[in-house]
């Protein structure tokens, strides 16, 4: 694997919403540094044009010492245009534009991979923000809305002619949402396509996974979702594994420990010590996965509102997990 365009690796953080907030993406390039591209959670153009508060501080990127590729969601090109000069006023060092979530409430209004299926619509945003904004552009889109109508070809062929910089296929459709097998033929094909990079996205959940689709797919580079959360680590490890095949090495207990209440202290930073705890429970439960006794230290957290009675339940798992593991 070779760099492209202005990055430095070919490994990408995959945006999600409600998950790649402010502290995650500082957890992620922690472990990584300069083996892993970021990019935001989603933001919603609509909100940001208004300026919402919640939203315009997703947008607001200025203070990660970091690159930050900002994904934009929505269905109006001269919002989109808006959103976009705006998110470059906030420090974004690209624009992504999302034309894949499968979430209804985003379909519904138009956006995301309902675009799919009204290319002109989609034709007219990515050629607006491109006329918006002197950073490069790229689309992030799916397979196709189901299983009775595949274009990511064709929709890949129109983002190049609209002038994205590079595209990224994830290998599922909308009806499949997040289940069943990715389709790494259809990235493949959409590879062989285009002339602009291309970034595979679907059921890479280890170092060999993001090899094989390379393999299989001859894709630019490897967006990874899911497989991340609980193990910022992996990123990191890809990025190594392609370029020297370096086995990945295991993570201490201990250094999980001090990752999952480094998170929590990030989490309390950016939003408040009532908010940090429950929004760290989804993140303290994929922490603890394939831990002994997970369960019932999950069912214990899940009930914690005080902030540092959190803490004490997280060091007195893991540190009895490091007990055990040594």
């Amino acid at each position: 694997m070779t760099s492209f365009l202005h990055f430095k690796s070919n490994v990408f953080l995959a945006p999600m919403a409600g998950i790649t907030d402010a502290p995650m993406r500082n957890i992620v390039y922690g472990k990584c540094k300069d083996k892993v591209n970021i990019i935001s959670e989603m933001v919603a153009i609509n909100a940001l044009s208004r300026k919402n508060a919640k939203t315009y501080k997703i947008a607001d990127v200025r203070g990660e010492p970091y690159p930050v590729i900002v994904q934009l969601v929505g269905a109006s090109p001269e919002l989109f245009a808006d959103a976009a000069q705006l998110a470059v006023e906030l420090g974004a060092s690209a624009i992504d534009i999302n034309m894949g979530c499968p979430v209804r409430k985003i379909t519904t209004t138009g956006a995301g991979s309902a675009l799919m299926k009204d290319i002109k619509s989609a034709e007219q945003i990515i050629k607006a923000v491109k006329n918006a904004i002197n950073l490069d552009v790229s689309v992030k889109f799916r397979k196709g809305w189901d299983e009775n109508s595949i274009n990511a070809v064709d929709f890949a062929k129109m983002c190049q002619d609209c002038g994205a910089s590079y595209v990224t296929i994830h290998g599922r459709t909308r009806a499949q949402g997040y289940s069943g097998v990715a389709d790494w033929k259809i990235i493949a094909d959409v590879k062989n396509s285009l002339n602009i990079p291309v970034i595979g996205n679907g059921d890479i959940n280890s170092v060999y996974d993001a090899k094989e689709m390379i393999r299989q797919t001859g894709v630019n580079g490897v967006m990874i979702g899911r497989a991340a959360l609980g193990n910022p680590w992996l990123l990191g490890q890809i990025f190594d594994y392609l370029q020297t095949s370096k086995q990945p090495d295991k993570i201490s207990t201990e250094e999980i420990l001090n990752t999952v209440l480094y998170h929590v202290e990030l989490l309390k930073k950016y939003y408040d010590e009532k908010l940090a705890v429950a929004l760290s429970r989804k993140y303290v439960c994929w922490y603890s996965k394939n831990f002994y006794d997970a369960k019932k230290f999950r069912e214990n957290y899940m009930k914690i509102t005080d902030y540092q009675n959190a803490i004490e339940e997280i060091k007195q798992y893991f540190t009895l997990a490091v007990r055990e593991e040594k």
